[in-house]
């Protein structure tokens, strides 16, 4: 009697089928396992309007309105070649393709359409260009101010758009009580950049930090004063558009 073998029915062992499920699971959130700290907190903040276009007018109010506290990065700061990208040279924007976006998805968007690039400084997060130093500069004459200004808080919550030295500097010497020169209206502060940032929970020693970073700036710690001056510093030379076209 003629008989077909009877074929053998192979068998996944179960512990390979959860290791398979494990895995794909694992592939599909790999994106956002690899989001830093600081990024998985923008996105997890939706911009304030929803929005598929951002031009020169109203990115920076959007973003810095739209920065959430979060434990990752207490300030998000737009430098001065960053900015000179939106309101002098007037190429930056971007456009978003998602239904929701968030500040991260801003942020990505400008940094791969235009030469406005970001970076995390612990605890900032930098919008810059080439040209901006990502490093602070500045001297400390008294160690005892700075330990003053360290422990000391200043406003829980700050949000600055396109603000001069003149409307800024009376709140920083009220809220540090301490001297703060140049003085409004002087020849010097008219040489500083305007200041775009929005900040949570920072001390006073990180607000002249912030304020550095924001209007280009140096400064110096005396026991009695804080003076601020012109950062001359730069990385690179922004390219110039031919204005003629």
């Amino acid at each position: 009697m003629n008989t077909k073998p009877r074929e053998r029915k192979q068998t996944v062992p179960r512990h390979s089928v959860l290791l398979g499920i494990f895995l794909c699971l694992f592939f599909l959130r790999a994106p956002l396992f690899a989001l830093e700290p600081w990024e998985a907190a923008l996105a997890k903040m939706p911009l304030k309007t929803n929005v598929t276009e951002l031009g020169r007018y109203d990115y920076i109010p959007l973003l810095v309105e739209s920065f959430q506290e979060n434990d990752a990065a207490k300030a998000l700061i737009f430098m001065p070649g960053a900015t000179d990208e939106f309101y002098f040279f007037r190429r930056a924007h971007a456009t978003l393709t998602n239904s929701a976006p968030t500040v991260l998805d801003a942020l990505r968007a400008l940094t791969n359409q235009s030469l406005v690039r970001v970076t995390f400084r612990a605890p900032y997060i930098l919008v810059h260009s080439n040209e901006d130093p990502l490093e602070p500069f500045y001297n400390v004459n008294s160690e005892t101010k700075v330990d003053q200004l360290v422990k000391r808080k200043f406003i829980r919550h700050v949000v600055y758009n396109d603000r001069d030295w003149n409307s800024l500097r009376p709140t920083l010497a009220f809220e540090l009580d301490t001297k703060i020169l140049p003085a409004s209206g002087s020849w010097e502060s008219n040489h500083f950049y305007r200041h775009s940032f929005a900040a949570w929970n920072l001390n006073d020693f990180e607000i002249l930090e912030v304020m550095a970073f924001a209007g280009k700036t140096t400064f110096t710690i005396d026991q009695r004063k804080i003076i601020f001056e012109g950062d001359k510093r730069f990385r690179a030379r922004p390219p110039v558009p031919d204005f003629s076209k």
